[in-house]
């Protein structure tokens, strides 16, 4: 009796390593032309890349290499951070901490000494404080000076000239999530690094994400975001998933809607990189493709140096590429030909 239910155990074994071997067989093939494109940027950019896709229930496709793994291949997100900074602030105003109207005055009172009182948390996630850029390049918009806090990040920005009232005009920089993040510091008593780390990256598994600097120097809430593509898809899925993460709430659907709220048009919209023209902004992210006018269809946080994280609300995937190290060279960012050979794989389903 043992020896017929031990060949069955074996059989049934083999049957089950052979579906999965077929499954894994027919995965690579359905996701052939994205598998290409990473491996010509990796091959053309001699850098080790990583791509993770996934749906609101599981990881469907991921490529990387030992020396680079979607689980422990760490690396910058640079514009990519502002996401992520936006998801804190939001589990703040989840908890009534904070609310996005409020005046960051009322927290940094160095802007009211500025005249900047009508500055509003909603204006810094949107790029829409008015405040001046130290030039119009992308690279000198996100050049930070030797500080040694947020609190002096902060209040040099309130220094700056006024270019715009608040709310008046769309200027992508850098300095909107700094000074968001110093009103979490504030708010909080905590620095923003461990503030994220507690409110975001823990409840989630994000084990291989920080914004702690390797040196101990100021964090940059804009651009100093490290994580791996595997960390990053787990914060997509849970914007996929209405703001959740195995079951646990992490944002209220509340947030993950106004993070999808459209906030730029062709009026207000002054100052877009390049690689950007044309495309809308919420609140820490892009909009893209197909939209109302109000609400995003899909997002994109794009470094426009390598790493590019896409969330489609309708089509209802999303993908991370990450790049081991930022790079001049990939300006035009492999995200949108991944997402070219994507979609056809997942059809819209708009509501």
């Amino acid at each position: 009796m043992s020896v017929f239910i031990s060949s069955n155990r074996l059989k049934v074994s083999a049957l089950s390593f052979g579906l999965l071997f077929f499954q894994a067989g027919y995965a690579q093939g359905k996701y052939a032309a994205a598998d290409a494109i990473a491996a010509e940027r990796a091959k053309a950019l001699k850098k080790e890349v990583a791509l993770v896709v996934a749906t609101k229930d599981t990881v469907v496709f991921q490529k990387d290499t030992k020396l680079f793994s979607v689980q422990r291949g760490q690396a910058e997100l640079g514009l990519s951070s502002q996401w992520l900074t936006a998801a804190v602030v939001m589990v703040l105003v989840d908890e009534g901490k904070i609310s996005l109207d409020d005046k960051v005055s009322k927290y940094l009172p160095v802007f009211s000494s500025y005249m900047k009182n009508y500055v509003t948390i909603r204006h810094c996630l949107a790029h829409f404080t008015g405040i001046q850029p130290e030039n119009s390049k992308v690279g000198g918009l996100f050049a930070k000076k030797k500080f040694e806090n947020l609190d002096e990040v902060a209040a040099s920005y309130a220094k700056r000239e006024i270019q715009n009232n608040a709310g008046e005009a769309f200027r992508f920089n850098g300095m909107g999530p700094d000074i968001a993040a110093r009103v979490l510091e504030v708010v909080t008593k905590k620095k923003f690094d461990m503030l994220a780390q507690q409110k975001l990256f823990r409840p989630m598994g994000m084990r291989q994400t920080t914004f702690a600097t390797l040196d101990g120097s100021t964090i940059s809430p804009s651009t100093g975001a490290r994580s791996t593509a595997g960390d990053y898809v787990r914060f997509l899925r849970m914007l996929l998933n209405g703001g959740t993460h195995y079951g646990q709430r992490i944002l209220s659907e509340s947030s993950v809607a106004a993070m999808r709220q459209i906030m730029t048009n062709a009026e207000n919209n002054k100052y877009s990189p390049d690689a950007a023209k044309g495309w809308e902004y919420t609140m820490g992210a892009w909009a893209v493709g197909e939209n109302d006018g109000t609400k995003a269809a899909a997002l994109a946080a794009p470094s426009f140096e390598g790493t590019t994280a896409f969330v489609d609300f309708c089509r209802g995937y999303a993908f991370v590429y990450l790049q081991q190290e930022l790079s001049d060279e990939a300006r035009v960012p492999a995200g949108f030909q991944l997402k070219d050979a994507l979609d056809p794989l997942f059809p819209a389903n708009c509501r």
